[in-house]
């Protein structure tokens, strides 16, 4: 069988399950955005750690290696790409208000063109994730045939990002009465532009991912409570 199916592959397997889990209820016709916002920071859980887990394997072939790099951009693209996605075509499709039980209805919040400019907005979101990987990628492996030290720098917004932005954006509905639908399509076009940008962003180290884990794990906190109070 082909493949490598050894831990330190694992946590980028267990991504990629939940990024299609997610997608998969983020597309159901009840699916409602802020349950496909569970799987999304798993993604980004698992993504915090792959690296790293990884590296604690000293006799990786140099096959086990390319391999790593290859399924982890694999699966950012769907987890962190694709997966956003499709939960902004769910608060399209489903009111996303927190205290009421979600239900399909006749949209009459958004005109039939503006809908239209949200999928375009989704598509060229997910093809400037999928243009950031394939960069970071060509780049990587240029980089490392004339540095040995790891990089410190990344040029544009890693996608990875978006495990903290989506969610962050959605508990905005806390503080603001109204549909926040169209704020999460204005940040999703600004994210898709810091992609492709060259931006230099500094590469967090492991105080910086435990942070960003630490605020993934409020976040996730945060819904569980509060959805769970309004059942």
């Amino acid at each position: 069988m082909i493949g490598v199916f050894d831990y330190t592959v694992w946590l980028t397997y267990l991504s990629l399950i939940s990024a299609v889990l997610g997608i998969i209820v983020s597309l159901q016709q009840s699916g409602h955005p802020y349950i496909g916002v569970f799987f999304l920071l798993f993604c980004g859980l698992c993504d915090a750690f792959d690296g790293k887990v990884a590296r604690t394997k000293k006799n990786r072939t140099d096959f086990e290696k390319k391999y790593g790099v290859q399924i982890d951009s694999l699966s950012d693209l769907v987890a962190f790409g694709i997966l956003p996605a499709c939960i902004g075509n769910a608060m399209i499709r489903v009111c996303p208000t927190i205290s009421e039980v979600p239900t399909i209805h006749r949209d009459e919040r958004l005109t039939f063109p503006a809908v239209i400019l949200l999928y375009v907005i989704m598509i060229l979101y997910a093809l400037a994730a999928l243009i950031r990987l394939a960069y970071f990628n060509v780049t990587e492996e240029e980089r490392q045939k004339v540095e040995n030290e790891g990089r410190k720098y990344f040029t544009g917004l890693p996608v990875t990002s978006a495990a903290l932005i989506f969610p962050t954006v959605l508990l905005f509905q806390y503080l603001m009465p109204r549909d926040i639908t169209l704020v999460y399509f204005g940040v999703m076009i600004l994210t898709a532009f810091l992609f492709v940008s060259k931006i230099q962003v500094k590469k967090p180290g492991l105080r910086g991912i435990l942070t960003m884990v630490a605020i993934g794990v409020a976040e996730f906190i945060i819904l569980v409570f509060t959805l769970g109070g309004n059942r």
